[in-house]
């Protein structure tokens, strides 16, 4: 029975690892392969208490999932009320080169607030209104990609796998931001650079201007209010002690509330577009179910004391864990990270490894940067590869090894960071 689950979950993993080639949406596989895993186990081990330990795993999964469903929907109510033309009004730089480099800037920073993601949706739809070339919007579009994910990895609500992280106790806010800023300042700044140098060229040429769009009041409030709102979150947890999904529907229940009073007034055309349950029918809810069903899955193996038994014997074999997790963080540029992390926290027992330490440190950054080696290797990747049909045969050969260069040299400093801290 323990082999037939196995199979099923490799196989499960590599429809999910070939969405794409099979037009196979990842959600519907993750889904089919984490209900099939607990039916085996229910069946399989029948004097098993399998429903008590299910419903355990599903309280931890839950608060993952309702924090992303508050955070996704504040971020489409500020995205209905126009609010991140606040950040592209303030651009005015004519020169593409410096354009790069302020958009990077915005990206790492926004991403850590926002999410990786969503940044990187928000930046590649201003790269495209402004930037004519396409293989010019490409480069954009992959530097962006690139910031994104080096700017999620140092923030506990900046990307899903520091935030499953952050969640599960690995990790704590203020230690996350302190030990992984720099590495992912560097992550990011190492590829701005050596494109700055070596392709530097290819960006000549001045913008089109920029069309700005005045902003009311009440948008400009709902900006910094979701902003704002979402920066509160880690501030709500530590001073309440409170599950940081609780802070999140706090956040959403008054900007929903704000949102209402404003609009009050106005026809119910109007009203609907800025309502805070028309944001909710436009969250990406596939994504969601996929993290359900990926995380179902995880678990199973989880409770089988599969992936105990698979951490003792990478550390068999390879011994070095430095080593192993920047496997894991290369692992995701091919497959999701997502699972990997889920797995890596099945793997490591949090009282032999307790908050904080370093494993769970390196492992955030590493999932959160190593997927922008291939443009299938992130959620940020996958959306810009929407936006701008981006080949992946183009990324590989165009910024493949420029993303590598800053994955490589992030971690690297965070290992002498670690030495030179520890001693």
């Amino acid at each position: 029975m323990l082999e037939l689950i196995i199979d099923v979950f490799v196989s499960g993993y590599s429809l999910i690892a070939l969405e794409h080639p099979l037009k196979i949406n990842k959600a519907g596989s993750a889904i089919f392969m984490g209900i099939i895993i607990w039916t085996i186990y229910t069946l399989g081990w029948p004097d098993t208490n399998v429903s008590s330990q299910l419903s355990h795993h599903l309280s931890s999964i839950a608060e993952i999932l309702f924090f992303l469903v508050g955070a996704m929907t504040i971020v489409e109510i500020i995205d209905a009320h126009d609010g991140f033309n606040l950040i592209t009004n303030r651009i005015t730089t004519r020169s593409k080169l410096r354009l790069m480099w302020i958009l990077a800037i915005l990206t790492f920073f926004l991403s850590a607030i926002l999410d990786n993601l969503t940044t990187t949706i928000v930046m590649v739809s201003l790269v495209r209104k402004i930037v004519e070339r396409r293989e010019q919007r490409l480069f954009f579009a992959g530097m962006i990609v690139i910031s994104a994910n080096a700017g999620g990895a140092w923030s506990p609500i900046g990307d899903v796998t520091t935030t499953m992280l952050w969640i599960g106790g690995q990790i704590t806010t203020l230690n996350i931001i302190k030990t992984l800023i720099i590495p992912s300042v560097i992550c990011a700044l190492v590829p701005l650079i050596y494109v700055t140098i070596f392709q530097g060229k290819s960006l000549e040429g001045e913008l089109a201007p920029i069309k700005k769009k005045q902003l009311d009041p009440e948008n400009k409030l709902i900006f910094f209010m979701g902003v704002g709102g979402l920066m509160f979150v880690p501030v709500f947890k530590q001073a309440t002690h409170l599950p940081p999904y609780v802070g999140m529907m706090f956040v959403l229940g008054l900007i929903w509330i704000v949102s209402d009073l404003i609009h009050r007034k106005k026809d119910d055309q109007v009203k609907e577009k800025y309502n805070a349950a028309n944001a909710l029918m436009r969250i990406d809810m596939p994504s969601l179910l996929f993290f359900l069903g990926i995380l179902l899955a995880v678990a199973g193996l989880e409770s089988l004391h599969v992936l105990e038994e698979l951490a003792m014997w990478m550390d068999d074999t390879i011994g070095n864990k430095d080593v192993i997790v920047m496997g894991i963080g290369l692992l995701s540029a091919i497959v999701d990270n997502v699972p990997l992390v889920a797995a890596s926290m099945g793997m490591y027992d949090i009282s032999a490894y307790p908050p904080d330490d370093k494993i769970w440190e390196f492992i955030a950054y590493c999932a959160g940067t190593g997927g922008s080696v291939l443009i299938i290797g992130s959620a940020a990747g996958v959306a810009a590869m929407g936006l701008e049909k981006i080949d992946f045969i183009w990324y590989l050969r165009k910024m493949g090894f420029i993303a590598l260069l800053g994955y490589i040299a992030g971690a690297l400093v965070y290992l002498l960071q670690f030495q030179i801290t520890h001693g």
